[in-house]
């Protein structure tokens, strides 16, 4: 008995800290990183307790960055389903004869987020392997499953506008529309050697850079580049510098059209193929009594949402968005359908949260906004989804892999979390799962808004080893 008494005292004691404070390794950490406990919202939980352990500005609306894809792929799985795959459809607008169609080649996109250069292969080379070889007419492609005219421009968030991670969804979206750049100094030669990938015809890259033996830190912030388009054709210059102690670096940018970048892969790979192609790019609609020649589906929804989530892909959350508008409300799937479909899913759990604003659902957004609070709702009700499996296995782990592979590598955390985290100019956020040193699991959520928040990493560090040690 007294021994029950002496517990009661500890957990009366240390309660109100928790619930309205801050933990002390964190409030140190945010004072020496400059950014103000009024900036930041904490919400802490064990799985099967009804109240939180810690509790810090939890209602206030707060920008999530890319912890907003928590809701977009949560919602994914329990309304699409985790096998859900998207298909995209080749049709010939008359039958081939032989090796020949004699009209026109239409391909279809529903949206796919995960058709790489490798899947666009596998789909030309099915179609190859029908016979045809000769397409005498032009090739038009289908886009209106989505509607790409509700799309914000690209590079509206912070003016990056040909940084691939601002790509913006197509229903016909191949290899994130982008092309990798690979840079490294040869010392030889005294230069920078520079390739494409995808080398296409199109493109042309004029180089500028010189080769310096400069530290390789924020080497991108010496890299400078202009792009220049005439008609369908892209030059890109280099200029600025680049140190030989980077080895070699990549740099992803999204320069073409989708049409444009669509129809330079298709003519290179069935050229590739042994195939011709006479005619000319046209962006249409499916006519009627097209024949379909040949399909691809994607891979499960399961399999994307790790892509999503683990390497924090801002156009595949975005894509799964107007998916969900299309698949629920109806083609043109578009941001503001996707919205409503999630905001109905969530009422119909009872979770109707007033501060609650989706832009894309990717959290590549100034005007998206969540609590603390709610964003650790929505994991709790996860936890109790059939298809929690598969929306943790999408999760970082500390330490582990994705964007948390380099965090906390000799904590005692180390592999004992599944977070998602977020970072825009003036946000750093995380939230997930994490199991402590006595087994017992907890939700745990971060999100710091301030000017300086780049720099709260080391506090949300410190909430997680305070968490894993709690007694």
């Amino acid at each position: 008995m007294r021994r029950l008494v002496l517990l009661m005292v500890f957990w009366l004691a240390i309660t109100p800290v928790l619930a309205d404070g801050l933990p002390v390794p964190v409030a140190r950490a945010l004072k020496a990183a400059g950014v103000p406990q009024d900036a930041v919202a904490v919400y802490v939980r064990q799985l099967d307790q009804p109240k939180p352990q810690l509790s810090h500005r939890a209602d206030q609306a707060m920008s999530p960055a890319s912890t907003m894809k928590l809701l977009t792929t949560d919602a994914g799985l329990e309304l699409l389903g985790p096998s859900y795959s998207w298909r995209t459809e080749i049709y010939g607008s008359a039958p081939p004869q032989g090796e020949v169609l004699d009209g026109d080649l239409i391909i279809k996109g529903y949206g796919d987020p995960a058709l790489t250069l490798e899947n666009f292969w596998q789909l030309l080379h099915a179609l190859r392997q029908t016979g045809v070889r000769d397409i005498r007419g032009d090739l038009v492609l289908d886009h209106g499953y989505f509607d790409t005219g509700a799309n914000e421009p690209p590079g509206k968030l912070d003016g990056e506008t040909w940084r691939a991670y601002n790509a913006t969804p197509d229903a016909l979206l191949v290899n994130f529309k982008a092309t990798r750049f690979s840079l490294r100094g040869d010392p030889a030669q005294g230069k920078v050697l520079i390739s494409a990938d995808p080398d296409l015809p199109q493109l042309n890259i004029v180089n500028q850079l010189s080769l310096s033996q400069v530290p390789c830190a924020d080497w991108k912030d010496r890299l400078g580049y202009r792009v220049k388009h005439e008609g369908e054709a892209v030059t890109i210059t280099f200029s600025g510098n680049y140190s030989l102690a980077c080895g070699e670096q990549a740099l992803e940018l999204s320069l073409f059209s989708d049409d444009v970048y669509v129809s330079q892969l298709f003519r290179r790979m069935w050229q590739d193929m042994g195939g011709q192609w006479h005619g000319t790019l046209k962006s249409g609609s499916l006519p009627p009594g097209a024949e379909r020649l040949v399909q691809v589906d994607s891979p499960p929804l399961a399999e994307v949402i790790r892509l999503i989530n683990k390497y924090s892909n801002n156009v595949m959350a975005r894509q799964l968005l107007m998916t969900l508008g299309a698949e629920r409300l109806g083609a043109p799937g578009s941001p503001q359908s996707g919205a409503r479909v999630v905001r109905e899913w969530l009422a119909a759990k009872g979770m109707e949260w007033p501060e609650l604003v989706i832009e894309n659902g990717a959290g590549l957004s100034r005007n998206e906004r969540i609590s603390a609070r709610h964003l650790a709702e929505l994991l709790l009700a996860a936890y109790q989804s059939p298809f929690m499996p598969e929306l943790l296995a999408s999760l970082p782990i500390v330490a582990i892999d994705g964007t948390m592979q380099h965090r906390l590598n000799s904590s005692a955390v180390a592999g004992q979390a599944h977070l998602k985290t977020g970072s825009l100019d003036g946000v750093r956020a995380m939230a997930g799962y994490l199991q402590d040193a006595k087994g017992r699991r907890w939700v745990v959520v971060f999100i710091a808004n301030h000017p300086t928040a780049a720099a709260s990493k080391a506090a949300q560090d410190a909430l997680l080893e305070y968490v894993y040690a709690l007694p």
